[in-house]
């Protein structure tokens, strides 16, 4: 259950890309909260907006204007922001890109223990690597000597939440995770999230666009359309009680197999 604590707290953000004539907003004036141990959704279409904010969760893009708080203190105010990533990390759309194609899977996964103060001894890495592994359902055996082009998707996107259960964040930013794998694949990562989420007591921050994977996961929902966050609420009240136009065009475009999880009709 969401805690009554704050993780995140946005007030007036913003951020700005290009200038004069070319300036555009990304992120227009977006105030919300986000607190411990919730699931939050941000969803809209491509170009909404929904990856620059979390970059900015993820302190890889910085404000241009507005005020955005981590745990009461603003997001920047930790000089090396590996102290941020060390209890924020992500899991991204494309495995591929999140791996060095020309180093093995185990050398990257021990690689994440860069990030602690103090890291452990080679004998603690290989184990805690191994059980990271073994938590994601792969046995450490099938993946010796191997680099990320000799896996499937779906097994890249395990090894990249196998690295989240090494580093044990308090907050996951999940950008479309099961966009690139198949449907038996995308079950089986949308499991291991909500089993990250119940060991470790994480936060989680969906990215998405598809608003009925939303309302299966989240306990709110963010709508963001042209950098504004147009409606925000639990998955019920968004989904059978829309108030902006953009969400019901999510809905209606949500297709007909998948209707009945949210339990309504299109539009006639």
């Amino acid at each position: 259950m969401p805690s009554d604590s704050l993780c995140f707290e946005a007030n007036h953000l913003s951020r700005a890309f290009g200038h004069g004539r070319r300036r555009r907003l990304a992120v227009n004036d977006a105030t919300f909260t986000i607190r411990e141990r919730e699931i939050v959704s941000l969803v809209g279409q491509s170009g909404c907006g929904k990856t620059v904010l979390a970059k900015m969760l993820l302190r890889l893009e910085k404000p241009t204007s507005g005020q955005l708080l981590f745990r009461g203190r603003p997001i920047d105010a930790a000089a090396d922001p590996r102290e941020h990533w060390r209890q924020v990390q992500a899991v991204f759309q494309d495995p591929y890109a999140a791996f060095n194609q020309f180093f093995s899977i185990r050398s990257q996964l021990k690689a994440a223990f860069h990030l602690f103060p103090q890291r452990p001894s080679e004998r603690e890495m290989e184990e805690r690597v191994d059980q990271a592994l073994l938590a994601v359902n792969i046995r450490p055996p099938d993946i010796e000597g191997k680099y990320p082009f000799e896996l499937s998707g779906g097994q890249m996107q395990r090894m990249l939440l196998a690295r989240i259960f090494i580093l044990r964040p308090q907050v996951l930013i999940a950008d479309e995770p099961t966009s690139m794998v198949d449907a038996c694949s995308r079950a089986g990562i949308l499991e291991y999230l909500m089993k990250l989420k119940e060991e470790l007591q994480m936060t989680i921050v969906f990215v998405t666009h598809d608003i009925g994977l939303a309302y299966y996961v989240s306990d709110r929902i963010f709508i963001l359309h042209e950098g504004q966050i147009v409606e925000q609420g639990t998955p019920d009240a968004v989904t059978q009680s829309p108030t902006s136009p953009v969400t019901r065009q999510l809905l209606d475009d949500i297709p007909s197999l998948h209707r009945e999880w949210i339990g309504r009709a299109p539009r006639a």
